[in-house]
């Protein structure tokens, strides 16, 4: 099955995930407290460019809480895969896992299979990232087919900073 792909300034879709933490986070839906929500979807942890750009997030994480927004990473990994990622990275930020691919597909996320055993044993999603408003619409979506094209962190949050402070619509909808 072929995944559609989600039209910007569209409802973000519900969905729930695990926390390493502990609990769930539904991410999606109106924001309870007028906050922004950044999305990250990583590959997994056989990624070494995914533990980069986690850390770059880690390291940013109280920048965009200053910006209203709050951050959660996500992956396919099962739960001790998502744990060695918050360990290798000294992540606080939130970190889900499981996410199945019924969600990646529902995300609009482009899936891969494993070069090999050693890679990964699962299908795993290519990243992804999304920024949701706070009526649950989606404001920027970006999702790549390959682990090498991803956005540059501090351009998302000038980007969110922006578009609160001036209202800036959301693109792309013609």
């Amino acid at each position: 099955m072929k995944a559609e792909k989600l039209a910007a300034g569209a409802a973000f879709p519900e969905t729930v995930v695990p926390l390493v933490s502990g609990g769930t986070a539904t991410i999606g839906g109106p924001s309870e407290n007028d906050r922004w929500t950044l999305v990250v979807v990583y590959r997994g942890r056989h990624c070494p460019l995914c533990v980069k750009y986690l850390g770059t997030l880690q390291d940013m994480a109280a920048d965009f809480d200053q910006q209203g927004t709050d951050v959660i990473a996500v992956s396919g990994d099962g739960l001790e895969k998502a744990k060695e990622q918050v360990e290798v990275g000294n992540l606080t930020i939130p970190l889900a896992y499981d996410l199945s691919i019924e969600q990646m597909q529902t995300l609009g996320l482009y899936i891969s299979n494993p070069r090999s055993p050693e890679e990964t044993d699962q299908p795993f999603p290519e990243p992804g990232l999304f920024v949701v408003r706070p009526d649950g619409n989606i404001q920027i979506i970006d999702i790549s087919n390959a682990p090498f094209s991803r956005p540059d962190l501090p351009s998302i949050l000038r980007g969110i900073t922006f578009g609160r402070d001036k209202g800036y619509p959301i693109r792309g909808t013609y």
